[in-house]
């Protein structure tokens, strides 16, 4: 009842926001959206456990991975620039087109060396896309509901989260189960409709109102100084990012494997603990961005980061399913911590230099990309696998020491 009545105040309130919105806020909700469900079967699910099937170790794994990271780290800033240059549509386009190439690649894939090229070109488009996805928001929403707008947009285009995982499931059980040949076709399906998603940018995605007529330098390299001279505390945010960052990639990569291997689940059980990370955030998406709003985004993130780390450690102690499902549950809450630190991002620079600020933080996210896979499979092989998760509380813990020392950008942000 409690869910209902929550749910029920909330969606009146979402909708009433998401109307009162331009067009390319609306447009990129649906384009996040289609391109969530499409790529969490994969991406967040089963891709570590396919790898595994085809031969890699955990070792091995973090190479894959590693190599996935090394090209966002290169592509983040380049296409924050580019974004700013030729705007956001182009990229969307560009980096759709080669994530539709990766997909290709990952279905040919007949060892886990070839996993390598496959990693490279996708994670590359989708670092592509997602460095200068937050720019649409970032760019017109007011300091006032930001943290708001930020919140809703991240859970409402993440919504297909909930169900893909089990719709991969079905797949994955019809086609053979937990092996090669039973996950392949996951990556055929996300191709064809990464192609139409393509189509439906092209038609319909128009640039936000308030980038049409940006004047900045348009250089690169002074460009990019100009972020760190027009931002407050920029440096430090970046590290801030970087650690941030890395429960996400190694998660993506050890999560499913962990309990696949560790806790002896099924297809079913790792899609339903998937999708239950999606539970909270739906139900908490609008009050915790009202809280942010309202009191401050450091103290949301001081009451979000412990619920996460619960998590943690209930993954790793987990003695049935129930349990798993449960920390899968409180996960949730690293999707609220990743928004609320979005929303702070997005009020450390001036709107003109939101493209290549997100390409900076993209690249610091593409260092956890690749840096955070590595570091877990040394860890799983050298100590134990609950090792890569302990190691991934240490990293929150270290990120809340410097967020305490970050100002509270709901009174003081560039404008």
């Amino acid at each position: 009842m409690t869910v209902i009545c929550t749910l029920g105040r909330a969606i009146p309130r979402g909708l009433d926001f998401i109307d009162r919105q331009e067009k390319a806020f609306k447009t990129n909700l649906l384009r996040q959206a289609s391109q969530n469900f499409l790529i969490t079967p994969t991406m967040y699910v089963y891709q570590s456990i396919y790898l595994a099937a085809l031969g890699a170790t955990a070792l091995q794994l973090a190479i894959v991975y590693g190599v996935g990271g090394a090209a966002a780290t290169l592509i983040a800033i380049p296409g924050g620039w580019l974004a700013d240059r030729y705007g956001i549509k182009r990229i969307f386009l560009l980096g759709t087109v080669f994530m539709i190439l990766g997909s290709l690649l990952f279905t040919m894939a007949s060892d886990w060396t070839m996993g390598i090229p496959a990693m490279l070109i996708f994670n590359s488009a989708w670092a592509l896309v997602m460095t200068v996805c937050p720019a649409v928001c970032g760019s017109y929403l007011e300091s006032s509901e930001r943290a708001t707008g930020m919140q809703l947009c991240d859970t409402l285009s993440a919504a297909p989260r909930l169900v893909a995982p089990i719709v991969g499931a079905v797949v994955v059980a019809q086609s053979g189960g937990l092996s090669a040949d039973g996950i392949r076709p996951l990556y055929w399906i996300q191709a064809a409709g990464l192609l139409v998603l393509l189509i439906f940018i092209y038609t319909q995605f128009t640039e936000p109102s308030k980038r049409t007529n940006l004047k900045t330098d348009s250089r690169f390299i002074s460009g990019m100084k100009e972020v760190f001279v027009e931002g407050r505390m920029v440096k430090r945010w970046v590290v801030n990012i970087f650690l941030v960052s890395i429960p996400l990639f190694v998660s993506n990569a050890y999560l499913p494997l962990f309990a696949a291997e560790v806790k002896q689940a099924d297809e079913y059980l790792i899609g339903t603990m998937i999708a239950a990370t999606m539970v909270v955030p739906l139900l908490l998406s609008i009050p915790i961005g009202r809280f942010a709003d309202m009191f401050g985004r450091k103290k949301t993130l001081y009451a979000t980061i412990p619920l996460y780390c619960i998590s943690l450690l209930l993954l790793i102690h987990a003695p049935n399913p129930t349990i798993l499902i449960g920390s899968g549950v409180l996960q949730g809450f690293y999707t609220l911590c990743s928004v609320t630190s979005g929303t702070i991002s997005a009020e450390l620079v001036p709107i003109p230099l939101l493209g290549r600020w997100f390409g900076i933080l993209g690249f610091s996210r593409g260092l956890a990309g690749m840096l955070g896979p590595i570091i877990a499979g040394i860890l799983w092989s050298a100590i134990a696998p609950s090792s890569v998760f302990l190691f991934l509380l240490v990293i929150m813990l270290a990120s809340s020491f410097i967020l305490a020392t970050m100002p509270e950008t709901l009174k003081i942000y560039v404008t």
